[in-house]
């Protein structure tokens, strides 16, 4: 501990146990503690004790006082567990008399803060084990699960020094301790009071989940009887821990897949567990890369079960789609489906998100049903828009249940876009298609379906395999893109901004994947899309505007221009121009961040307005950037300098060590000739002011910047040391720091800049910006400065407050 901060610690200590004095908020108690976890970590924690008898004073204190802040009280007992962790601390703490010997106060909270080493004892605390006991039922959740963490903590310890690593198969060999611990868990899981099973439940999850020694597997030997009798009860308590305990001991490396035992109840489980809890059970099992495959296929089944009771409600003819091959009706799964609005609803996101997360795993059941499920997610996306035909009461009620379902058209449509990835019969690609078309043109879709329908669509769409023939995206896509651009018109002109601003986002992946291809280019240009995202520019909302910017920068970038303008070429010009409007005037940072995001792509790209004077573009697009108040906006400008410096001077050089060297290509022009117009488009200017800018990316980002253009300069041989002034070079970086040079200066000389560079400390200026910009506000010193001046123990000098 550093000087300053044991100077202030002894005040600090008194403002803490002082109740008339307002203490910082929990957030400063917590870094507080932070603190105290690393001082202990690099120094002695008994010669803390010693040296500042401030903190065994609080401890003290704070055992007597009846009055004091529970943020103060939690700190304070969880101090003295950072100390009495190591067993020197505690025998000195315990020779005070500051562990559980001191009346009143919170017993169950200083028992919490004892080290498990102390419990785990041949001789305990008499009772301790009882009150941890007692603390599980606790209504703080904070307490009662740490009881729960401690037990298992003690535990550990007692079988880790009686059993001495190897299985104890006899009960009689438990450590005194470890028989309590679990002779309790046996008593709770028998109660018929559901919380205490719970708490069992979850000591045991913990324990084979932490420790993953020989004695766990004779500790499941002794308990799996008490576990199994759980399932026979109707109904199963504490479901949900049932779960995560199987799935935990199954998942433990001391369990090999040998374990019958273990197997014939997790089968027993998918089995008599209800539809909310056997989905999870199930994806657990199929996660794992080693169990019975008998039991993975009882996993996959249960699984599936939810779709193959509404493929078999509504689906005409079932068979070919074999879902519901050697399925039969489970009662618990349709007696789900139509409990209510909400239990279906639920229990058909679960299923579909629990095979979302199965399918790109390398353990995932082989063959995988793509057409069954593709032909599922059809169906379930039908019943929610009422176009569904059922075939059974079961069906109907279904069809009632779901017509307008926001939440499961969410997780059908999210599902079907992950579906894109395999290979299916192409009457169901169609149908899928003719789906997502219909879910886009709905008048009803909220605006967060329309989102996942573009998504999903997207998906399905650039999935698609390109062909030879006359058709470039395939046979049947040409008529789908006529159809899907004239829903996008609509779209584009909803009155719910959410809706244009997706339309955007849909538009602009799209061009982006597909701008090049014929049959794309023709269904996009036979559309008002062009001219309806070209109008959106002037959106009343920034988020559309700024959709609206990257959309038609994109359409721009393939030459899919506004059809409505007699000449292309006129077309870029004018857009051009109205995106260097929307950068100079726009109020909002969204749309000039989209502009500066495009006009990079375009100069990286060498968009064709670009390329015909490449040095006046860059030259206005910097000019306007550099004065924008929007941080991004002036990061992007440099990295659009970035790119025209790469462009001019040639890309960077790869540093690899274990690259092999080739002949260095000749540089784009001379570098005199190319500093120039480095000069005359502003770059250094806007380099040098954005070096010392107050936004620290905007500061690294032109470090960065200028650190790349000076190792590309020392790579001409050629170049010879200039002399220019040097009470100039000197001087100018401070005249940018104080933003006294307020007009570019066009007119630098080369061999000035060069000097210049050579003269600032770029690799220290990056170092320093490395550091995170609160790093003196973040000290130990800071920190107790201002929990002082709080309490007014500070002079305003002396404060550090921020």
């Amino acid at each position: 501990m550093d000087l300053e901060c044991s100077r202030l610690l002894p005040a600090l200590c008194a403002v803490l146990v002082d109740p008339r004095q307002p203490v910082a908020d929990d957030t400063c108690l917590e870094k507080l503690l932070d603190w105290f976890k690393t001082v202990t970590e690099g120094e002695s924690s008994l010669l803390l004790l010693q040296e500042h008898p401030c903190l065994v004073e609080l401890l003290s204190h704070v055992l007597k006082l009846q009055d004091l802040s529970p943020g103060v009280l939690s700190f304070s007992l969880r101090v003295a567990g950072i100390f009495a962790a190591q067993e020197n601390c505690f025998q000195y703490l315990q020779v005070g008399s500051l562990l559980f010997s001191q009346p009143g106060g919170a017993p169950g909270l200083r028992l919490l803060s004892a080290p498990p080493f102390f419990l785990s004892s041949p001789a305990p605390c008499p009772g301790a084990v009882d009150t941890i006991f007692s603390l599980q039922g606790d209504s703080s959740l904070f307490v009662a699960s740490a009881a729960s963490q401690l037990l298992v903590h003690i535990l550990a310890l007692s079988m880790r020094g009686g059993a001495k690593e190897q299985p104890c198969l006899q009960g009689d060999d438990w450590p005194t301790c470890a028989q309590k611990i679990m002779g309790h868990v046996e008593e709770s899981l028998c109660s018929t009071v559901t919380p205490k099973v719970t708490q069992a439940l979850n000591i045991l999850t913990t324990t084979f989940g932490r420790c993953q020694s020989p004695w766990t597997e004779a500790l499941w030997v002794r308990l799996s009887a008490s576990v199994a009798c759980l399932l026979e009860r109707d109904p199963i308590p504490a479901a949900h821990s049932l779960v995560d305990l199987l799935l935990c001991v199954a998942r433990s490396p001391v369990f090999g897949s040998s374990n019958g035992s273990l197997w014939e109840m997790v089968a027993q489980a998918l089995s008599c567990l209800g539809p909310a809890h056997v989905g999870p059970l199930a994806l657990g099992i199929l996660k794992l890369e080693h169990c019975p495959q008998a039991l993975r296929t009882q996993a996959f089944q249960v699984l599936l079960q939810p779709l193959a009771c509404v493929l078999k409600a509504t689906v005409q003819a079932p068979g070919p789609l074999g879902l519901l091959d050697g399925m039969a009706d489970d009662a618990m799964m349709v007696d789900a489906l139509l409990a209510s609005k909400s239990s279906c609803a639920g229990l058909l996101c679960r299923t579909l998100a629990h095979l979302e997360e199965l399918q790109p795993l390398p353990q995932r059941p082989s063959p995988w049903p793509q057409a069954p499920l593709l032909g599922a997610a059809v169906t379930v996306l039908r019943l929610c828009d009422g176009s569904a035909t059922p075939v059974s009461s079961v069906g109907g009620h279904l069809c009632a249940t779901l017509a307008g379902c926001v939440r499961v058209q969410r997780a059908a449509l999210d599902f079907l876009g992950m579906l894109s990835q395999g290979t299916s019969p192409q009457e169901l690609v169609t149908q899928a298609l003719a789906v997502l078309l219909e879910c886009l043109k709905s008048p009803g879709s909220s605006p967060t379906v329309l989102k996942k329908a573009f998504q999903a669509t997207l998906r399905w769409l650039l999935s698609s395999p390109k062909t030879s023939s006359c058709s470039d995206l395939g046979p049947h896509i040409p008529q789908f893109l006529r159809e899907l651009f004239l829903v996008l018109q609509k779209r584009l002109c909803s009155p719910c901004w959410e809706v244009r601003d997706s339309a955007l986002e849909f538009l602009t992946q799209l061009s982006r994947h597909w701008g090049g291809e014929a049959d794309f280019r023709c269904a996009l240009l036979a559309s008002e899309v062009p001219e309806l995202a070209w109008q959106l520019l002037q959106d009343p909302e920034s988020y559309v505007r700024a959709s609206a910017v990257t959309a038609t920068g994109q359409l721009s970038s393939w030459g899919l221009h506004d059809p409505t303008s007699p000449q292309h070429a006129v077309a870029r010009q004018s857009l051009l121009r109205e995106l260097l409007r929307i950068l100079s005037a726009d109020s909002e940072g969204f749309p000039r961040r989209a502009v500066m995001q495009v006009f990079t792509e375009w100069l990286r790209d060498g968009h064709a307005d670009v390329t015909r004077d490449t040095e006046q573009f860059v030259a206005t697009v910097l000019q306007v950037a550099s004065r924008d108040l929007d941080w991004e906006v002036r990061v992007q400008g440099l990295e659009l300098a970035l790119v025209f410096l790469g462009q001019t001077l040639g890309p960077p050089h790869t540093h690899c060590p274990y690259a092999v060297a080739l002949p260095e290509a000749a540089p784009a022009r001379p570098l005199t000739e190319a500093l120039r117009a480095l000069c005359h488009v502003g770059l250094f200017d806007f380099a040098f002011r954005a070096l010392f800018d107050c936004d620290r990316p905007v500061a690294q980002k032109s470090c960065d910047l200028l650190l790349f253009l000076r190792d590309k300069i020392a790579s001409y041989n050629s170049l010879r040391e200039a002399s220019p002034n040097t009470d100039s070079v000197e001087a100018a970086p401070w005249r940018w720091r104080a933003h006294e040079q307020t007009q570019p200066q066009e007119d630098q000389e080369p061999e000035a800049v060069l000097a210049m560079l050579r003269s600032l400390d770029l690799e220290g200026l990056q170092s320093t910006l490395a550091e995170s910009s609160d790093h003196v506000e973040k000290s130990p010193q800071s920190l107790l400065q201002d929990m002082l001046a709080t309490g007014g123990f500070l002079q305003g000098d002396e404060a550090d407050c921020y």
